[in-house]
């Protein structure tokens, strides 16, 4: 397939008149004026062309839950890649050791025989069960445990290759030195549903850690005196700290501190999409609970917030709307998250990289995903 007349995003800028041959699901050629015969040809008049983006962290999509096991990772893989995505990492939510191993399972499996037509599984966000029990969320606490050894060969059973991100709290027994354990293996510890102070996380980070989980969401607050996990994250240049750019979760406000803080290469544009996410108002579920959606606003019985209805998609555009540059936005959505868990063949558009790419026309409307 020959792509010809888009503005794409390479190396950080929207580049005019640009041609992408795409073949066999990888970028062949950039240049101007490509030509290749037999080859479809699109005529992109001038759109944007972004890299797929890249999700770190999603629980479901469309109806469908990483919980409930392959078959649902398949249809999460298929949806978001409609809807620009390129690649994730399907997330697990605190359960009982024996549904946790199995939602690894499904993920595996879908590594293992990648769908045909859908977005790139990277491996497994484990957002359990080293959490603490004061900031649980929509987590149900009674499935937590201290950071071990055993705890995780438990959690994980025999499936520990796949897990590219894991949320603890940095203030959990045992929780530091499990850290620099994990970490020496290459997973990459993010802090989150934690009460942890200031100076815990950056002990934490001493030990390893470099990214947080939804930053101000189900933490110690921001306070002059006890900065708690947002402030500590924002003034330490060794975390990537995740953003949900939905209006609900953050204020705009707190966005835009965010980016100024943290900037494009340490804001980690995410999700934390449930099951309802492309789906209408209504009720669902997450982690076995009820969750009820009302203008696009996912929460418990009890209020709690319960995840989002957010897609990539609007993430980008709402990054904009809050005061980030296109190119900005473009960054904290693709390169940034796939950087974030030490992947470097995603968010890009280079010679050789996944031909999963966004289109967008000249107001950022979504079109289409290519590729």
């Amino acid at each position: 397939m020959l792509l010809q007349n888009g503005k794409a995003f390479i190396n950080g800028q929207f580049q005019d008149k640009t041609d992408l041959l795409l073949k066999d699901g990888k970028i062949a050629a950039i240049g101007t004026g490509l030509m290749a015969d037999g080859e479809e040809t699109i005529d992109l008049k001038g759109d944007y062309v972004l890299p797929g983006f890249v999700d770190v962290h999603i629980h479901a999509f469309m109806g469908k839950d990483t919980m409930n096991g392959e078959e649902a990772v398949r249809h999460m893989s298929r949806e978001l890649k409609k809807h620009g995505v390129a690649a994730f990492l399907p997330t697990t939510m605190s359960a009982s050791p024996e549904d946790t191993v199995t939602a690894l399972k499904g993920i595996k499996a879908v590594m293992d025989r990648p769908e045909p037509n859908g977005a790139i599984v990277l491996g497994a966000h484990m957002e359990a069960p080293f959490l603490a029990e004061s900031k649980a969320g929509a987590q149900l606490k009674q499935y937590f445990a201290n950071p071990s050894e055993e705890n995780w060969e438990h959690y994980t059973g025999g499936y520990e290759g796949i897990v590219r991100l894991i949320t603890m709290a940095p203030e959990k027994e045992g929780a530091l030195s499990f850290i620099k354990t994990l970490t020496d293996k290459g997973i990459t510890v993010s802090i989150g549903h934690t009460d942890a102070t200031a100076e815990t996380v950056h002990a934490a980070a001493d030990h390893g850690a470099n990214h947080v989980t939804h930053t101000f969401n189900a933490q110690s607050p921001l306070n002059h005196r006890k900065p708690g996990v947002p402030g500590a994250a924002m003034v330490d240049a060794r975390l990537n700290c995740e953003v949900i750019s939905d209006g609900i979760h953050l204020h705009p406000d707190i966005v835009r501190m965010l980016m100024l803080c943290k900037g494009k290469e340490h804001t980690v544009a995410i999700t934390d999409a449930m099951e309802a996410a492309g789906m209408p108002d209504g009720q669902y579920q997450l982690g076995g609970q009820d969750v009820f959606v009302k203008d696009g606003a996912a929460r418990l019985a009890d209020g709690t917030l319960a995840g989002s209805t957010l897609t990539m998609i609007r993430a980008f555009q709402n990054l904009m709307k809050f005061g980030a540059t296109p190119e900005d936005a473009a960054t904290m959505t693709t390169k940034t998250p796939a950087l974030s868990i030490g992947n470097e063949d995603m968010g890009e558009i280079e010679l050789g990289a996944p031909a999963i790419l966004a289109r967008f026309d000249q107001t950022f409307t979504f079109v289409e995903t290519i590729g």
